[in-house]
């Protein structure tokens, strides 16, 4: 594990990102809080493509969860067949969506801990969800973010809520609200799990991974 970044690095690393796309945004399609839920619950083993691809008719018809219920397990699984565990999705979207009618008013709150009560809905969920939808300063620690943490130096820890931890007490307050976006995306696109892209990547010289790849021929 390489030692961790210095703080004025740390600073550093995210204004190159900042400067290199001011506005980041998730990938996954949706337009409210309610459907942005359950798109991030679908992604689950899933790519944001094929969740996009699957939930383009569906909210067409579908925003709200009254709407989900009136819909049913059945025709949801019609929507989302082509994604992995759809049935085991769909069980968990129908539950969730009751949920949110009985105890929330058919509102998704801006609730951590109600949040990760939802069928279906971990803590990296509910951080997505807060941060994109409520503009809450969460850090939803996926696989990429767990590699860069530790790769780079930035926030190294050994589980993924170490990285979390790490990451919301080293991440200056001006870069919170788009800080999981753009290690996403360093790490989707850059900071690649088998191949990094070093030789284009803008804060290659703060990295502290020894073993950074070569310029290709």
């Amino acid at each position: 594990m390489p030692r961790p970044m210095s703080k004025a690095d740390v600073a550093t690393f995210y204004g190159r990102l900042a400067a290199a796309n001011p506005e980041p945004r998730g990938e996954l399609d949706y337009v409210n809080a309610y459907t942005l839920l359950v798109a991030v619950a679908l992604s689950a083993q899933s790519t944001d493509v094929g969740v996009n691809r699957a939930t383009a008719e569906l909210f067409k018809a579908v925003d709200h969860p009254q709407a989900m219920l009136d819909l049913g397990e059945e025709g949801l699984k019609a929507h989302i067949k082509t994604i992995g565990l759809y049935n085991t999705k769909a069980k968990n979207v129908i539950a969730l969506s009751q949920i949110l009618v009985d105890e929330h008013g058919g509102e998704v709150p801006d609730d951590q801990a109600a949040l990760e009560r939802l069928p279906g809905v971990g803590r990296k969920t509910a951080n997505v969800v807060r941060n994109i939808a409520f503009g809450a300063p969460t850090m939803a620690v996926d696989t990429h973010i767990f590699r860069i943490g530790n790769r780079t130096g930035l926030a190294p820890g050994k589980t993924v809520l170490a990285v979390e931890l790490s990451l919301l007490k080293r991440t200056p307050a001006e870069f919170m609200q788009h800080a999981h976006h753009w290690l996403i995306l360093h790490g989707r696109y850059l900071c690649k799990a088998r191949k990094p892209e070093c030789w284009r990547c803008p804060v290659a010289d703060l990295c502290k991974h020894t073993e950074k790849s070569p310029t290709p021929p």
